[in-house]
């Protein structure tokens, strides 16, 4: 009886730790919606043309630099793809990421960043399926160009497989992310979905559905960005 106790005792203590869990991960591609919603807003943002032709959008809020002694900055946030064989379906449920490395560090300046990223090809998407991702090293990155189009922006931006850009301290820019590395949150995805997911059956697979703290992001990006307008022979 005693030991049966001692067990409902610890089931029950572990049960706030796990609710405590899940909406950590639930507040997080919450946050996500709500600065992508608000980056969109921006009269000077990412051009229509280069979101109408990402396969991938990745946000990641608030990512701060690390006290000094630990070294690098790190970040938590959220990505969903075009849905279908081609990218060419709606937007899917989002897959929890991490972004880390010292580079971030000195754009931070000592301030939480939004980071918002575009993954512009499907080679650049399925780069970021598998593990842990350098950014210019596995996958080409260059800062974003800003405006109502992508006119003018550089050869290097335009044969990029992810664009970059930052949020801090009411500033948006395009921003250069190379050296950092980007990977999937395994462990946040669990929680977040309540069974072990990896990134390609969140968002190629469709193994579930997104959650209702998606709700947001996914509204903004679907009446954003509706449609995928890249060249066909492009997504093959």
């Amino acid at each position: 009886m005693q030991k049966l106790l001692a067990m409902l005792l610890m089931l029950s203590s572990a049960l706030p730790l796990a609710a405590a869990g899940h909406e950590r991960e639930s507040d997080r591609v919450k946050e996500a919606g709500v600065v992508l919603k608000e980056i969109v807003n921006i009269p000077d943002n990412i051009p229509k043309d280069l979101f109408d032709r990402a396969e991938c959008v990745i946000v990641l809020p608030s990512v701060k630099k690390l006290a000094i002694g630990i070294g690098g900055s790190y970040g938590r946030g959220v990505m969903t793809c075009r849905t279908g064989q081609h990218f060419t379906g709606p937007w899917s449920a989002p897959a929890l990421y991490a972004l880390e490395g010292g580079n971030i560090g000195f754009q931070l300046g000592g301030q939480a960043t939004d980071f918002v990223l575009l993954v512009m090809n499907p080679r650049g998407a399925e780069s970021l399926m598998g593990s842990k991702v350098k950014l210019g090293a596995d996958a080409s990155a260059a800062a974003g160009p800003k405006g109502r189009t992508a006119t003018g922006a550089t050869d290097i931006a335009m044969r990029a497989e992810i664009l970059s850009y930052s949020r801090s301290r009411g500033l948006f820019a395009g921003v250069s992310l190379e050296g950092s590395t980007l990977r999937s949150d395994g462990s946040a995805n669990e929680k977040l979905y309540g069974r072990k997911l990896s990134a390609r059956e969140i968002v190629r697979q469709g193994k579930v559905g997104a959650p209702a703290s998606a709700q947001e992001m996914l509204a903004v990006l679907s009446k954003h960005s509706p449609k995928n307008l890249s060249d066909p022979k492009s997504l093959e």
